[in-house]
Parts: C-alpha cells; structure tokens; sequence
C-alpha cells in the first residue's frame, strides 16, 4: 500500500484539490460544538482536511504513509507534527486526543487491519472524547467490481483494496467502540465538478465513562 500511495502523491499530487470536504466540515462544528481542542488525523494526506481545523483553533497531529503528501503539506503550510508511516502500525506516540477524524481510509484496510486500527485510534481518545469516521458503503458503485478477496472485500484496481461497510458490519466492528450513530454523506468531486457525487457513510463513537463502585472504568 505503501508504494501505491507514494507513486500516486508523487504523479497527482493535490489530486483532491484543497477544498475540505464535507465530512471534514461536518466534524469541525461537531468537534467545536464539543469543545475539542486536540485531534490526531490518520491518513491526514496533504492536509485538505487538517486547515479547516487548525484555521478553528483546533491542534492537529497527523499520521501519513507518504512521504511526498507529508511534503505537500509542508509546502501549503501545515507545520504540524506528522508521523510518517502507516495507520496499521500505531501508535506513534503515548499521547491521547480529545478527537480523532479519519476521512476514506479505514476501508482500504483488511480485516485485521481495521480491528487493530479501530481499538488503537479508540485507546488514544480521552474519556468523553469523540472519533469520527467517513467510510465507504455497500451503495458505492465501486461495490462488487473487481476481485473478490472476502465478504464485501474487494480488489477493485491492482492495488486498491475495498471493504464496503453496511449497517451490520458498522455495528460489528465498532459496537464495543463506543459507537453512537451512523448516517449517509455525499461527497461532491470538490475539483471536479462534472463528476456525480460520492456516497459515504459517517460513523461516531464516544469513549465513555462509567463511575462505579469508587471505580474508573474506561
């Protein structure tokens, strides 16, 4: 995945535009309307969605496997802690977040994958903390094309992997995560207007407390 990622940075470059996305949008005033303060980013690219945070007054680390997106974001300005490397092998540090948003990554990940990813993003959240999610869903009309790897796991592109995620698997997955609700976004093609827009699913989870019995439990 490494070498997928960096060959496509190095040839596309801001292949998404700089505009944010909706989600991302979405999870600002969500994360203000929360009072979060510090976030972590896996996947955060070359930072199209981190400005919109940082420009709200929001601390942003991120996490980015490739070293030519972490580059482009040094040169539009993000001059915020990135650890350079992949979201599989986290932790990269021992600190803990008020926030954590992930945009279109956790799909491209396998089973495993995405159960250790999950645990570890839910492991450095504070109590009370928020991590929100956009992920692709079985509506995709991606879903089905390609090779089948597994249930609802496919390769689509050599080299693109894809687990598309509905109501069951979301609950599967982050169920024990704290999760609070899941919804539809459509994301419009912000660069390229002439395309139609793109079916997303958004998923919250809260790290909530438990006072019991004079005992903290996470």
């Amino acid at each position: 995945m490494t070498e997928f990622w960096e060959s496509s940075f190095v040839e596309n470059q801001m292949m998404w535009g700089y505009e944010p996305s909706d989600s991302a949008i979405f999870t600002k005033n969500f994360f203000l309307q929360k009072k979060v303060k510090d976030i972590l980013i896996p996947g955060i690219g070359y930072g199209r969605n981190a400005k919109i945070f940082i420009d709200n007054g929001i601390n942003v680390t991120g996490i980015e496997i490739s070293k030519t997106a972490i580059d482009l974001a040094r040169q539009n300005g993000l001059n915020i802690s990135i650890f350079h490397g992949s979201v599989i092998d986290m932790p990269f540090d021992n600190k803990i977040y008020d926030g954590i948003f992930c945009y279109a990554l956790i799909h491209l990940l396998n089973n495993n994958e995405r159960g250790k990813f999950i645990k570890d993003c839910y492991n450095q959240l504070k109590p009370n903390g928020y991590m929100i999610f956009t992920t692709i869903s079985k509506e995709a009309p991606m879903f089905g094309k390609g090779k089948q790897l597994g249930k609802d796991y496919f390769e689509i592109m050599e080299g693109v992997r894809m687990f598309f995620y509905d109501s069951d698997s979301i609950k599967q997955e982050f169920g024990k995560y704290g999760l609070v609700e899941f919804s539809e976004i459509v994301e419009p093609h912000k660069n390229a207007e002439n395309k139609p827009p793109f079916k997303f699913i958004m998923i919250i989870c809260k790290k909530n407390i438990i006072i019991a019995s004079n005992w903290l439990i996470l």
